[in-house]
Order: C-alpha cells, then sequence, then structure tokens
C-alpha cells in the first residue's frame, strides 16, 4: 500500500544521508521499490530532492566554512576536506558529477561552497549525479 509517508521518509533520508548522518538512502529507496507499491519514477525525484537539498546545505557550510569547521557537527573531517579540494581542483566543477559517491561526496559538495563554485553551476551536475544514483538502484529492483 502506498503511503505518503513512505515518499517523506525517502526525502528525509536522502537529505539526511547528503548532510549530517550516515544514513542509507539507497537502502530505504530499494526497499520501498521493491514493495511495487510506489512510483519508480516519484520516488527517484523525491530522493534527488532531498540528497540534492542536504547537499545545498554542505554548499553553504562551504561558503561560510570558517564560522561552522570546528563544530562537532560539521560534515567533514579535516582530513576529507583536504582530499576533496585536492580532487576538485584537479577535476574541476565536473567532479561534482561524484557527489553520490561515499566517503567523496559529502566533502566535494563542501569544497564547491569554498571555492565558490555558481550555485546554479552546482545544483545542475549534483542533480544529475545523484538522479543517475537513484535511478541506478530503482532499475535493479
Amino acid at each position: 500500500m502506498v503511503t505518503l509517508g513512505g515518499y517523506i521518509s525517502l526525502f528525509l533520508t536522502a537529505f539526511l544521508a547528503a548532510t549530517i548522518l550516515p544514513a542509507q538512502s539507497e537502502i530505504l529507496l530499494a526497499g520501498l521499490q521493491a514493495s511495487g507499491g510506489y512510483s519508480a519514477w516519484l520516488l527517484v525525484l523525491v530522493a534527488t530532492a532531498g540528497n540534492v537539498l542536504g547537499a545545498v546545505v554542505n554548499w553553504f557550510l562551504g561558503r561560510y566554512i570558517e564560522l561552522f569547521r570546528h563544530r562537532r557537527w560539521f560534515p567533514v573531517s579535516e582530513g576529507m576536506l583536504d582530499r576533496a579540494q585536492r580532487w576538485y581542483q584537479r577535476w574541476g566543477v565536473w567532479s561534482l558529477l561524484l557527489a553520490w559517491t561515499p566517503f567523496l561526496g559529502d566533502p566535494l559538495t563542501v569544497v564547491a561552497g569554498v571555492l565558490r563554485t555558481p550555485i546554479s553551476v552546482f545544483l545542475v551536475l549534483v542533480t544529475i549525479g545523484k538522479a543517475l544514483r537513484y535511478m541506478g538502484v530503482v532499475s535493479l529492483f
């Protein structure tokens, strides 16, 4: 049975997965898709929207990093930030297509804010990468 709660849970899990908590939105997405009661395209849309919104939070944190960098809740460590910055400097904005990857994605979105990547470019590339990831998950189930 399809419920609005399933979509809301997916949105929140995808949002949190891109920000503070190590949530696994792919597991919830796969479960909802496997249940057969949900629209695949709507699942992808909801998961992508939540995950991109979480990445935008990281982008803003990057823009104002000096205010937040040493806070306990800050989503990335210094080492992860350094690695992401090297990756970003080597591959440029195109590295944002990998914003969905574990361990590298969240720091990349913070670094994009630090380096003042225009939000329009950020949104396009991050959305493409994250949507393709969720499409892949849905296609497996």
